[in-house]
């Protein structure tokens, strides 16, 4: 949704990953022109005339996708096509889910919300090996196989995408290190009026409670030898 100044070279760098890669963009909302530049970049374009929410491109996109192996970047950040090619080789090597072994930072005084909840839903789901990667950060690609078990729907609510496809057994793997935090553009407009925290940890909570239905209300962990009853009323 208006990226017109990213989102032609962010194309560019797409169609460099394979010789057979389909574009896929979904302009939600748009009104800077980005339609008419996606267009031009010879992108697969599908087009709303009205923002569609956050994340809800990606599930429009996949659902439509053709290929066996599906990429996910954002139009707001130009990467470079040798730093996404690891994620597609991961996948045609076997992992269901390659995901950017980025895991924000963690040495602060205060830790943001968005990464504290990532860590948090990793080591609920037993896969601290994962740190704080997350489907919530681009880039990450996923197997044919993994999109038909999850669903194209749970692509509007990363975590729990990912809780879905740990829970169903899927191959979850960190591939690569790419500093999304360095080179996300900084809209301090938006975080000041409208921030994104809440909305992705509120995505982290909804996983969990899709966890915890498909286990228990401890979401599989011991009560251990507590006594409860000693002090039910």
């Amino acid at each position: 949704m208006n990226e017109r100044r990213t989102l032609a070279r962010v194309i560019r760098e797409a169609k460099k990953v394979h010789p057979g890669t389909e574009v896929i963009v979904v302009a939600n909302g748009s009104t800077d022109g980005s339609l008419q530049i996606a267009r031009r970049s010879g992108a697969r374009v599908i087009a709303f005339d009205r923002p569609l929410g956050h994340d809800v491109g990606r599930a429009v996109g996949a659902r439509e996708a053709r290929g066996r192996i599906l990429l996910f970047i954002d139009a707001d950040m130009v990467i470079p096509a040798f730093k996404l090619r690891p994620f597609v080789h991961a996948v045609k090597n076997g992992t269901d889910v390659a995901l950017n072994d980025y895991s924000g930072p963690t040495r602060l005084a205060r830790v943001h919300g968005v990464v504290l909840a990532k860590h948090v839903l990793n080591s609920l789901l037993n896969r601290p090996d994962l740190l704080g990667a997350s489907m919530t950060a681009v880039p990450h690609a996923i197997s044919r196989r993994a999109l038909e078990t999850i669903g194209a729907a749970s692509l509007s609510v990363p975590p729990l995408a990912q809780t879905m496809a740990v829970h169903s057994q899927l191959v979850v793997k960190r591939v690569k290190h790419v500093d999304v935090g360095a080179i996300n553009p900084i809209r301090t407009r938006r975080e000041r009026v409208r921030s994104l925290e809440p909305l992705i940890v509120g995505d982290h909570l909804e996983a969990i409670h899709w966890w915890i239905n498909q286990t228990d209300e401890r979401g599989g962990y011991e009560d251990g030898i507590r006594q409860r009853w000693m002090v039910s009323s």
